[in-house]
């Protein structure tokens, strides 16, 4: 796996498909390790792709705090610059999400964003919802590694989802164990997104773009999905009822749909 560097930071990162092919790279939420595509990269087999491991996450480095969005979206141009790729369309969910529109702001090699779950930030958003920030970095008293995964995870998905596929969120919570961000980490990418706020700058990022956003996200509501698609000049938004935050997995087989045809009319 190649290691690209950013201002000391290493960031491990890997490529499959075509290398003729057009490339997407994807960018993952809150303390997600590259698992968290698995499900939406195959769907993109036509296309090179590139995932990476954002700062603090998985095989990348760990520097000092604090993070901020911009950093991390400089992360994304080293990697791009080490894999050198001239131009790229971007998917990212959650703070991938907003590492994506930074991205989109400062570096023009950005052709199409992709945008799932996420926020542009700024007065108007809604923010996480308390019973999900508590669910989230509360853990009772006693539970091991993998009932405080479970226990942060179940806001992500719906319950009738979680209840239904037992093996695959057994499976989920080894991945996350495997190559997840630290604690540490996690409280430092979120006090990076609580700080980000691109909100009067939209306007600015003239790129084709999808907006995909569940109804029933209980970490980001939706109506950050309908700021999003106010706010920038060209974007198509879907709403996607009854899906949660982590719509890549509960919803694939739609998310996928929606964003093959896209980069096909891209």
């Amino acid at each position: 796996m190649p290691d690209a560097y950013n201002d000391g930071v290493r960031l491990a990162y890997e490529r499959e498909g075509p290398v003729d092919a057009e490339t997407v790279v994807f960018v993952e939420g809150l303390g997600y390790g590259r698992w968290m595509w698995r499900w939406t990269r195959r769907a993109v087999d036509d296309y090179e792709t590139i995932l990476w491991d954002n700062r603090g996450t998985g095989a990348s480095s760990e520097p000092e705090g604090p993070y901020t969005v911009e950093q991390m979206a400089g992360d994304l141009s080293a990697v791009l610059d080490d894999a050198d790729v001239d131009a790229a369309h971007v998917v990212g969910a959650s703070m991938g999400g907003m590492i994506a529109q930074q991205f989109a702001l400062d570096d023009d090699r950005a052709e199409s964003l992709t945008l799932m779950c996420t926020s542009p930030g700024g007065p108007e958003a809604v923010p996480v919802p308390e019973e999900t920030q508590a669910r989230m970095y509360e853990v009772p008293e006693g539970y091991d590694e993998r009932e405080a995964i479970r226990h942060k995870m179940a806001p992500a998905l719906t319950d009738a989802f979680a209840d239904e596929n037992p093996d695959l969120i057994e499976r989920i919570v080894d991945w996350r164990l495997d190559s997840d961000a630290s604690d540490r980490a996690r409280e430092l990418q979120g006090a990076a997104v609580a700080e980000f706020d691109v909100s009067d700058r939209l306007d600015e990022i003239r790129l084709p773009a999808l907006v995909l956003h569940g109804t029933a996200d209980r970490v980001v509501p939706v109506e950050n999905g309908e700021l999003l698609a106010e706010g920038l000049p060209d974007a198509e938004f879907h709403r996607l009822e009854g899906a949660p935050h982590l719509l890549f997995v509960e919803r694939a087989e739609d998310v996928n749909d929606y964003l093959t045809e896209f980069l096909e009319d891209v």
